[in-house]
């Protein structure tokens, strides 16, 4: 009865971990790709570039055919410039693109001001740097950061050209 107990419990514990294993491979990669459309790809670029740091990945077009039969803009054919944080296959994909046109709605205030995607958050290895490629720019920090956030980290608050809030947190050096 025993040696059955012990067998049972351990079938048990197969099925549980070969579960969780199951949950968690519905996906063929673990990296988020993000499509933002800008009003302006060339200031966008340099604020994520030159300003945050950001590099260049690739770029590819969306032509009008694929545009049309995708759903995604109707026919209307565009440019898309991959941005990451380090240009490595384990980095996430910030897309940048734009049809040339500005926002139908009032840039956000306050990250409640509006719904859907607001804000993102890059944690760096020193705040200092991006902090000076932004003033550089013209960039206005909100709140009053840099604040720290504990001894070893700082936190500062910005916003793209187009209102994505940006956090930024890490040493200030």
């Amino acid at each position: 009865m025993r040696k059955s107990l012990i067998k049972f419990s351990f079938l048990i514990a197969a099925m549980l971990v070969a579960f969780s294993s199951y949950a968690q491979s519905n996906f063929s990669s673990k990296l988020i790709g993000v499509g933002v459309v800008v009003s302006d790809l060339e200031r966008s670029l340099d604020f994520y570039t030159n300003g945050i740091g950001m590099v260049k990945a690739y770029s590819f077009e969306i032509n009008e055919e694929f545009s049309k039969r995708s759903g995604l803009a109707d026919g209307v054919p565009t440019s898309v410039t991959v941005l990451k944080l380090e240009n490595s296959p384990e980095a996430n994909e910030w897309k940048l693109m734009s049809f040339g046109k500005k926002a139908t709605h009032p840039k956000a205030n306050f990250i409640q001001d509006d719904v859907g995607m607001q804000y993102i958050t890059i944690n760096v290895k020193a705040l200092k740097p991006v902090i000076e490629r932004l003033k550089e720019r013209n960039v206005p920090f909100l709140g009053s950061t840099p604040t720290p956030l504990n001894e070893n980290a700082h936190f500062v608050l910005v916003q793209d050209p187009d209102g994505i809030f940006i956090e930024l947190i890490g040493p200030m050096e």
